[in-house]
């Protein structure tokens, strides 16, 4: 299988209408270490019969001049703020980058799971390596595969926005693609207000660094950073349909030490997920593991953040356990960890997340630790450029971090998307796919 990739074009996309020009603080949240990076979407679409395809280019190279009058901070440039205290962003309409491609690749090969972790890489051939760099903060490649379908590859620097914002962002430049509202009845309406996240509007807490386990160091017992260093990562990909979720939470309330347990599909999957990869591991007993997982605080926050707020508004959940009790003590056990720490995070938890990362620049340790976070309710299956919906949504790189993403075929459906190291990918896989078992 051939992954040849040819960039046509290559221009910067600046934005339809004058903008303001001036410097944007951003927030406590976005300017945390762990977010200083680009995140990408990778969306697969069928062909489209009799489809022109320069007047689809053109027209998707409209809308997002036309998107970029509202989210014009997505064509400044982020850098550090001259006082060390954090991050802005630079609005001078600088402009976000656009590529159009020609690849041998097809449909059917894309919908299948990659064989290495970088298959699809040049899908984004502009690749930012700092985002602090004067690099642009939005990069868009649309890619004609050799059956006549497509690809549309989406980079956001995640200091500027979160999975929500550019879901959101996403779904505007559809509608605009597709007619079905105009500039000015996009809904939601983009929202700064970035100062609601600093500590001096938000107020401070007194920071306790033990009731945050995500900013934790554990000892590593068995060289657990050098095995993502030495051994080959390996992508998987495993679908979750309507029946096997009910399955699992039939599985975690039989398990689970309460007498009543209801719990959410989010819930009982992350935890099983997080279980079969300790399980895979095979982990020493006195090992401690955490699952961190993005929790969304918009209106967990007092007072609520406003509608259309597409900036970093999630903090970490975290959930602790030793290998041996994550390992042996069932569905119901991992399930009760990982509700807690969803339940932990409120207008407090808020509030002592924002003055760590602000005074001491907390971040999260590798060692022990599942990065997990949900693509599935970004709407990023409903993003129509011209050709339908996406029949995949996937990362362009698949990692050690596990996304839950949408399934284009089943709107109940979550795909698990993760790779593990190779010595232990079957048995993850074994584990993963039992959903009969504690």
């Amino acid at each position: 299988m051939s992954n040849f990739v040819h960039v046509k074009e290559a221009v910067l996309i600046t934005p339809a209408e004058p903008t303001p020009a001036h410097n944007l603080q951003l927030s406590a949240l976005d300017s945390q270490l762990f977010v200083r990076f680009t995140f990408e979407y990778l969306l697969v679409y069928k062909p489209s019969h009799g489809l022109d395809k320069f007047s689809v280019i053109e027209n998707v190279k409209a809308c997002l001049r036309r998107v970029l009058v509202p989210y014009y901070p997505l064509a400044g440039r982020v850098r550090a703020r001259a006082d060390g205290l954090g991050l802005e962003v630079v609005c001078r309409a600088q402009g976000a980058v656009f590529l159009e491609a020609l690849s041998d690749s097809t449909v059917s090969e894309l919908e299948k799971c990659p064989r290495n972790c970088a298959q699809w890489r040049k899908l984004l051939s502009f690749q930012v390596a700092d985002v602090l760099k004067g690099s642009p903060p939005l990069v868009v490649q649309l890619t004609w595969l050799s059956d006549g379908g497509a690809t549309l590859a989406v980079g956001f620097n995640h200091s500027l926005c979160d999975g929500i914002g550019s879901g959101e962002f996403l779904n505007s430049f559809s509608e605009l693609a597709t007619g079905r509202r105009g500039l000015g009845q996009l809904k939601p309406k983009p929202a700064w207000s970035r100062h609601l996240l600093c500590p001096t509007v938000f107020g401070t807490a007194q920071s306790n660094i033990l009731s945050h386990p995500e900013f934790g160091i554990v000892p590593d017992l068995c060289g657990f950073a050098s095995r993502y260093i030495q051994e080959t990562l390996v992508p998987t990909s495993v679908t979750f349909d309507k029946r096997k979720l009910s399955e699992l939470k039939k599985l975690a309330a039989f398990t689970s030490e309460l007498n009543e347990f209801p719990c959410t599909s989010f819930e009982v999957l992350s935890a099983h997920v997080w279980r079969s990869w300790a399980r895979a591991l095979n982990l020493p007993p006195n090992q401690i593991l955490k699952l961190v997982f993005s929790v969304n605080i918009r209106k967990r926050v007092k007072p609520s953040l406003p509608t259309g707020y597409y900036g970093n508004a999630f903090v970490l959940g975290c959930a602790q356990t030793f290998a041996r009790d994550l390992t042996e003590r069932g569905l119901g056990y991992a399930t009760e960890l990982v509700k807690r720490a969803k339940e932990r995070v409120d207008d407090e938890y808020v509030r002592e997340v924002v003055e760590s990362v602000s005074s001491s620049r907390a971040s999260v340790d590798s060692v022990g630790v599942m990065i997990l976070t949900q693509w599935s309710r970004l709407g990023l299956e409903n993003v129509d450029f011209g050709m339908g919906k996406p029949v995949q949504v996937e990362p362009v790189c698949c990692d050690k971090y596990c996304i839950l993403l949408p399934d284009a075929d089943q709107t109940d459906a979550v795909k698990v998307n993760v790779a593990v190291p190779t010595g232990c990918v079957d048995q993850y896989l074994h584990y993963l796919r039992s959903t009969c078992t504690s």
